[in-house]
């Protein structure tokens, strides 16, 4: 088993360019003359970010300017969990989060994939919220993570080659 060549997949978002990304969106909002005396907000509290504002399409416009502000810093949008936008007393709201880790239920999809399209000889393990994949040759992991880069549900990247 010592000679088998191995790669966890992993599902990670720097937060600190999560947060970059929310002050340049607050101050983008803050200045753009559609957004003036709207109640236009965007808020960090805890793990859940708050979108506010006083109709449906200008909440949906704050979403749309973090959207552009994660895309230019790096960030996937599929790390994005943004709900809809629901009417809270005079104002609209959405609240969104940012996904770490991989769920059991997309582990699981990935973990078929693999069994289904990856070349012979690659067996894949779920560790908590990453996986381990692992063959004797290195070429079929590196067409296991061809293959991987495609999948939708999940930002996945890949760690600890070796």
């Amino acid at each position: 088993m010592a000679s088998d060549s191995t790669f966890d997949v992993v599902s990670k978002v720097d937060s600190q360019e999560v947060a970059n990304a929310m002050n340049q969106a607050q101050k983008e909002i803050a200045q753009r003359y559609d957004f003036k005396g709207i109640g236009a907000e965007l808020d960090f509290s805890g793990e859940k970010i708050l979108m506010k504002a006083n109709s449906e399409e200008r909440v949906n416009a704050v979403l749309d300017v973090f959207q552009s502000k994660l895309v230019k810093r790096g960030i996937s949008l599929k790390s994005l969990d943004a709900g809809e936008p629901f009417a809270s007393g005079k104002e609209y709201r959405i609240e969104a989060s940012i996904k770490e880790g991989i769920a059991q239920d997309v582990a699981k999809k990935i973990n078929k994939l693999i069994r289904d399209e990856a070349p012979k000889g690659i067996k894949s393990t779920i560790q908590g919220d990453e996986l381990r994949v692992s063959s004797k040759s290195r070429d079929d992991l590196q067409a296991t993570m061809a293959l991987l880069r495609d999948f939708e549900e999940a930002d996945l990247q890949f760690v600890n080659f070796r």
